[in-house]
C-alpha cells in the first residue's frame, strides 16, 4: 500500500468510528509503523482534515466531514449494490426505496458514471419462491419510533390467536426470509418481547417517550438474549 491508500485509508477508518482511535490500532490495522501513522495524520491535518486528537490519546473525524470526490473499490461498490438489493425484498417500502434512491446518489456523486457498473454487478439475493416478505407499512413507523425514542400503542395477536393491547418501546428490527421480528420493551408484561410484523393488528406513534434511553435498552436486550441463550434447556 502506497502512502496515498493509506491516507483514504486512515481517514475511512477514523469516519467509521465514533470514538477516537490510537495511533497502535491504526498502526495495526494498517500494517504500519505508529510514527508513520504520526506522519500520515499531520499530513492530513495539512491537507485540510478535521483530525482532533493527539499522539497518545487518540483521533477522531470531526462530525460533518465529507471527503470528495467518492471512490469505491470493486468490492466497495458490490457490497453497496447487494445490500440495496437485499432491502429491496425485505418487506419495507420506505426502506427499499431509500436503499435505491442511496444507490442513485452513489453513482451520481462519483468522478466515473457508476450506473453501468451497478446494473451489472450480477450479485444478487436469492429469495426462494413464496418467502418474499408482503409489503409492511407498519415498519416505517416502528423505525420512526426507535428514531425519535417514541412509545407505540400496540395490539397484536398471539400464536393462540387472543389479541392485546399494549405499549411497547422498539429497540431493534430484524428482518429474516420472509418475516421480520421487532424487540421491544413490552410495558404491558414488564420485559423484552419479540412480535412479529405480521401478526400486528394496530399500531400508533404515540407522543409518549421511552423510559429509558433506547441505547441502554438495546444493551439490556442484548445481555438479556445472551442469557437465554446460555440457559439449558
Amino acid at each position: 500500500m502506497d502512502r496515498t491508500e493509506r491516507l483514504f485509508a486512515i481517514m475511512d477508518a477514523l469516519r467509521r468510528r465514533r470514538r477516537p482511535v490510537t495511533a497502535a490500532e491504526l498502526a495495526e490495522e494498517q500494517g504500519t509503523s505508529v510514527r508513520t501513522i504520526y506522519r500520515d495524520v499531520q499530513k492530513l491535518i495539512g491537507l485540510g482534515a478535521p483530525i482532533d486528537g493527539e499522539a497518545g490519546v487518540g483521533y477522531v473525524l470531526r462530525p460533518g466531514f465529507f471527503l470528495p470526490p467518492l471512490m469505491f473499490t470493486a468490492e466497495e461498490l458490490e457490497a453497496l449494490v447487494l445490500g440495496a438489493r437485499w432491502v429491496g425484498a425485505q418487506g419495507d417500502e420506505a426502506l427499499a426505496s431509500a436503499a435505491e434512491n442511496a444507490i442513485a446518489k452513489i453513482a451520481t456523486a462519483s468522478p466515473d458514471d457508476l450506473r453501468g457498473r451497478i446494473d451489472d454487478t450480477g450479485l444478487w439475493p436469492a429469495v426462494l419462491r413464496g418467502t418474499g416478505a408482503p409489503p409492511r407499512p407498519i415498519l416505517g413507523l416502528v423505525r420512526r419510533a426507535m428514531r425519535g425514542e417514541r412509545a407505540l400503542a400496540m395490539r397484536y395477536r398471539g400464536e393462540s390467536g387472543h389479541s392485546t393491547d399494549r405499549e411497547v418501546w422498539p429497540v431493534q428490527i430484524a428482518y429474516c426470509e420472509g418475516k421480520q421480528i421487532i424487540a421491544a420493551w413490552c410495558c404491558l408484561r414488564a420485559s423484552f418481547r419479540h412480535f412479529r410484523a405480521d401478526r400486528i393488528e394496530r399500531l400508533e406513534l404515540t407522543a409518549r417517550p421511552y423510559g429509558k434511553p433506547r441505547r441502554t435498552l438495546t444493551v439490556a436486550w442484548f445481555e438479556a438474549l445472551m442469557r437465554q441463550r446460555s440457559t439449558p434447556a
